[in-house]
This record gives structure tokens, sequence and C-alpha cells, in this order.
């Protein structure tokens, strides 16, 4: 397995380390998933995400092609800003869904899901071909780190030489944090406000050290699952397939009206199924691949689900037939052989407390 620069520290730590795509990563550290859950919730959590994809766009045809290969609209950044983007395939479903930053005028940064790096890369150089501009797999090149939770601004503006009041939502700086370049992004995948730290991997424990030392709960993969579905945010390989057409999705927003790779398969694909979030009325937990049933029809698949530490609530997202797919309908999820009710609701699953 592939390690981040930020191994040792994790195996200090005692964290409880597991294969995932490829990379050794901490699922949670003695403290456990739940602890490091509400950390991020109430106070602030630190994860170590530098398995995550990072690829260089750049040159005079960069934002045409961009434009063309993903389906937001990356036109509208200005440089120093980022969006939620999804790169779409040929037959009408997705090869990822990423982050684009936008640092200059012909140059982008896309961060992509670990699982996928090879597969975005591979189809964004294919891609690129016909356009004025490169595509280079920066991969190697940082470690990531994402600090997380409504103390997230507090504790870091003690840290850094610059003033985070000024950095709203999507936004990106160059600080220094100890005397190590960073960058710094006010996004992340809690649903809660928080950073993004891009910083060069020989750096990335003094980054991680100092942070923890400040008060930043290590969190692992486990509290960032929990913390992602509890704020209604999809995962590729789970909400988000290869044939996950998201114009039948919550993230239809995403999918801007102009010329992309694949637009015709897309457009043309009828949502016979809707992605929808549930809310169990009964104990259980709705796991990934659990039947949904209304009277003795299947009507839908369980694609995500678990106990929300905060609220206690086993909720969970679901491909449900759409003329079900509406907020307060009722339906059953089968779990082990027994029937479950629950209610179709509207992500997120919590209020938020800060960002």
């Amino acid at each position: 397995m592939r390690q981040t620069p930020l191994h040792d520290v994790h195996g200090s730590l005692g964290a409880r380390m597991v294969d995932f795509a490829g990379w050794s990563m901490p699922l949670h550290y003695r403290g456990g998933i739940n602890q490091e859950h509400i950390a991020v919730r109430t106070g602030v959590g630190l994860f170590d995400v530098s398995h995550m994809g990072k690829v260089r766009i750049l040159g005079d045809g960069a934002g045409d092609f961009l434009s063309f290969a993903t389906l937001n609209d990356p036109s509208r950044l200005r440089t120093g800003r980022a969006q939620y983007n999804m790169i779409p395939n040929a037959s009408g479903g997705l090869i990822d869904d990423v982050y684009l930053y936008r640092d200059g005028d012909n140059e982008f940064l896309l961060v992509a899901n670990a699982a996928n790096t090879t597969a975005v890369v591979a189809h964004l150089k294919a891609l690129a071909k016909p356009f004025r501009c490169h595509v280079l797999d920066e991969s190697n090149t940082w470690s990531l780190l994402a600090l997380q939770g409504p103390g997230g601004a507090l504790l870091l503006g003690r840290l850094v030489d610059v003033d985070l009041t000024s950095l709203r939502k999507n936004r990106s700086t160059d600080a220094e944090i100890s005397g190590c370049p960073v960058r710094l992004t006010r996004t992340g995948y809690t649903g809660e406000d928080g950073f993004e730290i891009f910083c060069h991997p020989t750096d990335g424990e003094i980054v991680w050290e100092i942070l923890t030392a400040a008060g930043a709960q290590p969190c692992g993969l486990g509290a960032r699952d929990s913390l992602r579905l509890e704020a209604g945010f999809p995962l590729y390989g789970y909400e988000l397939t290869a044939t996950t057409n998201p114009l039948c999705t919550p993230y239809k927003w995403v999918v801007k009206d102009k010329p992309f790779f694949g637009r015709e398969a897309l457009w043309d694909s009828p949502c016979e199924e809707l992605l929808v979030g549930l809310r169990l009325l009964e104990r259980g937990i709705a796991r990934a691949g659990y039947r949904l049933l209304s009277g003795e029809a299947e009507v839908g698949t369980i694609t995500s689900g678990t106990i929300s530490p905060l609220t206690r609530d086993s909720i969970a997202f679901a491909w449900l037939r759409s003329e079900l797919a509406t907020d307060g309908q009722p339906i059953d999820v089968e779990i082990r052989g027994q029937r479950a009710s629950a209610l179709v609701v509207s992500p997120p699953f919590f209020k938020q407390s800060s960002g």
C-alpha cells in the first residue's frame, strides 16, 4: 500500500490503519469515530487527505478545456477561488466529482478522489489534446490536510501570518505556518466551516504537529465518512458512479447549460430513479445495498447509511423510483430480512453549527 508523508505520525498516535484505494490510511484514532465526529461538529478536527489526487491544468487553452471537460463553469472562477465540479464520461455518467481551483488566468488545480486519480489524469490528458494546455499529475507534490469545524478559523488564525476574516468560502490564499509555506483554501467535506491546507510533503508532519498541539483533534476516514453523509455530501463509488446521471441527484445544479463532453448522453438519459435522503423511524442501520420496499415491490437501493453520532438518527442515501421520491414519502428498508419504516427527507441531516 502507498503511504502519505504523515504515515508514521498516524502510527505514533495509535491509529487503526486500513487499505483505502491502495493507500494505508487511518480509519480512526484511540478515541474512536464518534468522538472524532463530535469534535468536528463542536470544535475542530484535523484530517490527513494527502492521498487525494492533485492535477495541474495550465496553458492558454486551460479555461476552454476545463469548460468542455467538466459540468460546472470554470469561467465563473476568478483567480484565488474554487468550485465543486464533476467530470462526465461519454455515456452520461461520471468519472469523478472534484474540486477545481483557479490559480491564474491560464492555470488551475483540480483535486480528485484518491481511487479515481489515475482514471482522471488519463481521461483529461486524452481529452486535452486538441486544446492548448497541459495536464500534469502533481499528486506527489503536495501534502494536504483538512482542518474542519467551527473552531477552525480561530485556531488557524493564531498560527498564520494572514488575516483569515476576509477569506470567504471557496477562496484561497498563500500563508506561512511556523515558517512553512502553505496554501489555505476555505473548503472542506464535512458541512462545517474549515480549511484545506496544501504544503510541501516534507512540511506535512510539521504542520500537523503544530495544528494538533494548538488543539485540533486528529480524525480518520471513519469520521470523514459519517460527517459527509450527515452533511448530505455524495461519495464517489456510492452515490456517484460511472452510471450516475447527476441530473437525477440533488447536485444537478452543478450541470451548466453549455457544451461539454458527453452532453447528449447525459441530457437524454431519463431519471427513472432519484437520489434521496432517508431517515429511519425504527432502530437499525440502512447499509449500502439494502433494498427499499413499497408494499411487495422493490423500489430502490441504499447507497450509504449510518447512525448519526450527532443526532443518533439512522440516516441514509438511496436511489428511489422517481414517483416516490418526495419529502415525507413513507418507505420500508429491508434490514436482515426485516422491514424498518423510513421517510424520504432532503439532506443535510443536521443543522450546521457554524460557517
